[in-house]
């Protein structure tokens, strides 16, 4: 028996864009966390949820905003965590990015083997639409975006930054997938995590890997990008970061492409110091684009 008109308001999914917020936490001093917040509530799949960190204390002008997307092959992964080598980070790096003065977003997205391509897209596309829909109740200045991401995530950064509208401010990738169709060592094998992602072997699904892959959407209209790789790099080659540094000059955008010397994935093969450095050029580039943008 299907339900009644007067029942069925009831039964649908709930607005996260009305939902009340969580109690914040300060698990760092001067800082606040509202964790596991609701972004995406859809029939049929787990409800999707971010974690926002501000500074503690009233603010005097809305905060530019870093949305931060895990890595893990699309196919695991935690939303708080900016990679092994930041894991034992005193204050940790979301803490350290809060103190510098932007509010940081860090929202789940379903994994391939909940859905695939454009699944994971839809997901963090939904999340900057949350973050802009309650921005004035967040005092987030919505113009002031900038997406970075590590690996997986670094991949869906450039596609967000390269599809939202309007624009995001700018964009960080850490050793991201740019090309799905050459990132594999065996295309034809649809159990890489490439695979995984379409649900095929790239080979068997060009238009489908092409639609997955930054280079594809790439325009004049880019943000800027700063797309740092390790010339070591086991997991995704070398070549990816600058394949996506290519496309974005050849159509006359932005893109600081550095290459890290000696890197292998998630900056093995780094000292600490040199860790450090990659963090704070990161953090340099996603303050002076949002600062080009006045509060």
């Amino acid at each position: 028996m299907p339900p009644s008109p007067a029942l069925r308001p009831h039964l649908a999914p709930p607005d996260p864009a009305t939902l009340p917020l969580p109690p914040a936490a300060e698990p760092e001093d001067g800082v606040r966390l509202l964790r596991a917040v609701p972004y995406a509530v859809r029939s049929g799949s787990r409800p999707l949820a971010l974690d926002l960190w501000f500074p503690a204390g009233p603010q005097a002008a809305p905060l530019p905003v870093i949305v931060f997307l895990h890595g893990g092959g699309w196919r695991t992964g935690l939303r708080d965590r900016l990679g092994p080598r930041f894991r034992d980070w005193r204050p940790g790096p979301f803490a350290r990015l809060v103190r510098a003065g932007f509010a940081v977003a860090c929202p789940d997205y379903r994994l391939s083997g909940e859905a695939t391509h454009p699944a994971q897209l839809d997901d963090v596309t939904a999340a900057l639409g949350w973050l802009r829909a309650r921005a004035g109740e967040l005092g987030l200045d919505e113009r002031r975006v900038v997406t970075w991401g590590e690996s997986a995530g670094g991949h869906l950064a450039a596609l967000l930054a390269l599809t939202a509208r309007p624009a995001v401010a700018g964009c960080v990738v850490w050793y991201g997938p740019a090309d799905l169709a050459t990132t594999p060592a065996d295309p034809t094998d649809p159990g890489t995590p490439e695979g995984l992602l379409l649900g095929a072997a790239p080979a068997d699904v060009p238009e489908r890997a092409r639609a997955a892959s930054p280079v594809a959407h790439v325009t004049a209209d880019a943000p800027p990008f700063l797309i740092l790789h390790g010339t070591e790099d086991s997991a995704v080659p070398f070549a990816q970061g600058e394949a996506l540094a290519a496309a974005l000059h050849a159509a006359g955008a932005e893109a600081d492409f550095r290459p890290v010397p000696g890197a292998d994935h998630v900056w093995v093969g780094l000292a600490e110091e040199e860790v450090e450095e990659v963090f704070a050029a990161s953090l340099d580039f996603a303050r002076r684009h949002t600062a080009e943008i006045p509060a």
